[in-house]
């Protein structure tokens, strides 16, 4: 394997170069745009793209040319996106509407008349291209459901070379389907590997060649788990295991061979003229190379910007040249494309530098003069009125790059470009280990150095942005008019970020649960989730799809790697009462009067996570109230107690923040936030007035920030730090993140950082003092009744009714599957009142506008 390799004094210059960089920007680093033009993201990550970049309000997912070279049919999570290539202006947005966009899949046939489409759904969608080159939407070819139920999920698509036939990647079938475009109908259907994700015929239609996100099917015996419906091979962690390329012969429509290559095997590139074929493995930070004559990897190529670094460039796409020579890979986790020479006579390909790209770059395409590049997260959730100060993370704006092809002093500009702005020395630096000798302190400076804690608890609720807590607390950067659970609701939250620190520039990394708990367990999350937001067909991962995680696994795996002990209280477990259809009222009552006839069955898809967690804790339910959760959690804590024994780290899930909207029967937004409040209290509490508390850390963060505004950015969230050495009543204003968190934790508990993503975040020493308040934490009582519940729907008025049957229509059986924006406007209303006006203003792509562009709102939910 082989990458870019550095010299002793290159790294000495980026060091200093990168320092400049990062000290002579203002302090603190906020997210967001910069004067200079550049953009600092939630990852912290900056964003300086080559060339000329185009934003529009999508998640970018793939392209194709047409044949003239003209135009560029950019497929996002809405539709498709017609750039002109020569004025690099959009000329079109044309919108699929509801069900939205596959991960992947656009082609455009070879006279350049016809353009196919692949949805969320069973549907193969022509677009027809008009005389004056706007397109238009054309007939809808179903693909076959699958036998396990549901939709097909159509991803990847080639066309033959008369532009007859359109080979049609059935993801959730796990097969290819031939499709008779005159006929408008599949022919045929081929079985292949689990999770299909692209495909490229032969030049003479006989051979297909398909890399499988979830590789071979499993032999007898092998671990495994389910990924929507399919069994995949995983390894001990549960994470997926394998990665193929499936070899079809079209003529005997069967595959002939199933070659191995890396995990997440995802975009391919075919150089038939040269017998090869090139494979981006995503999870494991390569690109293999096949000889096509002899169906054998010939060649591993190592795409990091350091053969040192960990994982994390996450290559998800390719691009190569004309003439073979020349290989472009999108390094979605480097934000940039790694520029590969290919060495076919030898076998030792060299990554010769790297094109600065926006954030995380899911697809390339060349005509060989230029480099086009599609960026996925683009410049992050930032409303494109930049006048308006308020953004909800939904805002996506995403980017297409025209970059002319660099020579070698420009792809050295690049090159040094790119490790700085992907902090690439940080990474570095993170994984150094120090001397004996040291004394403990709160957070080490090192790996490996003593820290004064030994204990760290780990909490995770649900959805809640700075502003909709904190807006009102009266300090730090805090915006009131945004603020709707306030200190009336969250008593404890308010008690904690006034006596401990309050933290007013800390972001969540991600949008929605589906990527939230993976940035908080894996302090990262795969290409496999990020093309996904088109429309979570497969999954929505919650700890339930193999083929969603990170191939560095989970902060527990780590932790148990270094022999320390962990616990886990809830988190990725969907429980369900017994009986299965007790009311909330039923579980609060039983809970309140201490009956305790209500049991709780416990469904958690990683093994690994299973075994280490407290059945008698619910996970995900919102008929189960976070007081009961925090009463499982002080009984087991005083069990720990008498044992004189403690895990070295605790996870616990508070979901109840969530809230159910306003549906009749269930608690009102207030009460389940001030259940919530009171379990986070009552929690602190327990752990202060411990035997532990001299040595236990306490992190409190929110998986995402989805339902709620932000007058900085739309994934500000809050974040608590508790513990005896937790400075008192300050403000801390440096940036952080979920991963922060996470590197912290890893400092604390001498583990080395999970990943690049976890590697390159700031760990939070700001945050403490070597000099510890011992001084327990009492919690505070609620003061918004518990059971205060939403009212029937008979008693309600007519815009009270029109909320209420919305919110009967949420989705609660797992995190976070309402539409972000009906569930704000809810939460809204119902706090401030349905008079109130919606802050507009403040609202993302999914609130504003939602008519024209196509989404899911109905007529009666537009815009107040």
């Amino acid at each position: 394997m082989r990458s870019c390799d550095m010299t002793v004094i290159q790294r000495l210059l980026m060091v200093l170069v990168g320092l400049f960089v990062w000290f002579s920007s203002s302090v603190p680093q906020q997210v967001g745009p910069r004067p200079e033009g550049s953009h600092f993201v939630a990852t912290g990550q900056l964003l300086r793209p080559a060339g000329e970049s185009l934003q529009f309000g999508g998640r970018p997912v793939d392209m194709a040319l047409s044949p003239d070279k003209r135009t560029l049919y950019v497929k996002d999570n809405r539709g498709i996106v017609v750039v002109d290539v020569e004025t690099w202006k959009m000329r079109q947005e044309l919108l699929v509407g509801r069900g939205g966009s596959s991960m992947h899949g656009i082609a455009v046939s070879p006279d350049g008349s016809r353009v196919y489409f692949s949805d969320a759904g069973s549907l193969l969608r022509e677009v027809v291209v008009q005389p004056d080159g706007s397109l238009q939407w054309g007939k809808s070819i179903e693909m076959p459901r699958p036998d396990i139920g549901g939709e097909s999920y159509p991803c990847g698509i080639a066309l033959s070379t008369d532009g007859n036939t359109a080979y049609v990647l059935l993801s959730r079938s796990n097969s290819l389907a031939v499709v008779d475009l005159r006929e408008g109908k599949v022919v045929a259907q081929i079985p292949v590997g689990v999770a299909p994700f692209a495909v490229q015929v032969s030049a003479d239609g006989r051979r297909a060649y398909v890399s499988n996100w979830g590789g071979r099917h499993p032999r007898s015996g092998e671990k495994t788990a389910t990924t929507s419906g399919t069994p995949a091979v995983v390894d001990a962690r549960g994470v997926a295991a394998s990665g193929t390329v499936s070899v079809i012969d079209l003529q005997a429509k069967t595959v002939i061979a199933e070659i191995e290559v890396g995990l997440q095997s995802s975009g391919i590139a075919l150089d038939e003229a040269h017998s090869r074929l090139y494979v981006a493995n995503a999870n494991s930070d390569t690109v293999g190379v096949i000889d096509t004559s002899t169906l054998r990897v010939v060649e591993t190529i190592s795409v990091r910007p350091d053969a040192s670094l960990p994982f994390g460039s996450m290559p998800n796409a390719l691009a190569l040249t004309p003439d073979g020579n020349t290989l472009f890979v999108a390094n979605g986790g480097n934000n940039a494309v790694a520029v590969v020479r290919i060495d076919r006579r030898r076998n030792r390909s060299r990554v010769e530098g790297f094109i600065p790209a926006g954030w995380y770059p899911g697809a390339v395409v060349t005509d060989g003069k230029r480099l086009f590049v599609a960026n996925i997260k683009g410049v992050g959730s930032r409303n494109p009125q930049p006048e308006q100060k308020g953004w909800n993370v939904y805002r996506f704006l995403g980017t297409v790059q025209r970059v002319a092809m660099p020579n070698r002093q420009q792809l050295a500009q690049y090159s040094r470009r790119v490790r700085q702005d992907a902090r690439v020395l940080q990474i570095l630096r993170a994984w150094e280990r120090t001397q004996s000798g040291k004394k403990p302190v709160p957070v080490p400076e090192k790996v490996g150095e003593p820290s004064v804690f030994e204990h760290v608890v780990y909490i995770i609720k649900e959805n809640r942005t700075y502003d909709q807590v904190f807006g009102a607390i009266g300090k730090g950067d805090s915006e009131p008019s945004l603020c709707i659970f306030g200190r009336e609701v969250t008593p404890n939250h308010h008690a904690l970020a006034d006596q401990f620190v309050l933290l007013d520039n800390y972001y969540c990394n991600g949008v929605n649960s589906a990527d939230g708990h993976a940035w908080s367990t894996e302090g990262n999350v795969t290409a496999y989730i990020e093309r996904s937001f088109g429309g979570w067909t497969r999954s929505y991962p919650f700890g339930d799809d193999p083929l969603a995680y990170s191939s560095t696994g989970f902060i527990w795996d780590h932790v148990l790697a270094a022999g320390l002990s962990f616990r886990n209280y809830g988190e990725m477990d969907y429980a369900e009462p017994i009986p299965p259809d007790a009311s909330f009222t039923d579980i609060y009552q039983d809970f309140v009067k201490g009956t305790r006839r209500i049991r709780f069955t416990q469904n958690i898809g990683i093994e690994n996570l299973r075994r280490y967690s407290c059945r008698e804790y619910p996970g995900w339910n919102m008929r189960i109230p976070d007081v009961l959760r925090a009463e499982v959690f002080l009984k087991e804590l005083k069990e720990f107690e008498r044992k004189g024994y403690f895990p070295n780290l605790v996870i616990i899930y508070l979901p109840q923040d969530h809230t159910s909207g306003t549906q009749p029967g269930m608690p009102t937004p207030r009460a389940h936030v001030a259940d919530n409040d009171l379990a986070l209290g009552r929690i602190v509490e327990g752990i202060s007035k411990s035997k532990f508390w001299a040595k236990t850390c306490i992190f409190v963060i929110e998986d995402d920030p989805q339902d709620g505004f932000d007058h900085v950015d739309g994934h500000r969230s809050l974040c608590l730090v508790i513990s005896p050495y937790t400075k008192r009543g300050a403000v801390v204003s440096e940036f952080y993140n979920q991963s922060s968190v996470l590197h912290t934790i890893c400092r604390i508990l001498g583990v080395p950082p999970m990943n690049q993503m976890v590697a390159l975040a700031p760990v939070m020493s700001t945050c403490f003092t070597e000099k510890p308040d011992f001084t327990p934490y009492t919690a505070l009582p609620n003061r918004v009744p518990l059971d205060e519940l939403n009212p029937p729907l008979s008693s309600l008025t007519p815009q009270q009714r029109h909320w209420a049957e919305a919110s009967l229509r949420l989705p609660l059986e797992k995190p976070d599957r309402a539409e972000e924006d009906l569930l704000n406007r809810i939460l809204w209303h119902a706090v401030r009142g349905v008079d109130a006006p919606y802050p507009s203003e403040f609202a993302g792509a999914h609130g504003k506008g939602l008519a024209a562009r196509g989404l899911v709102l109905t007529p009666e939910e537009e815009d107040d």
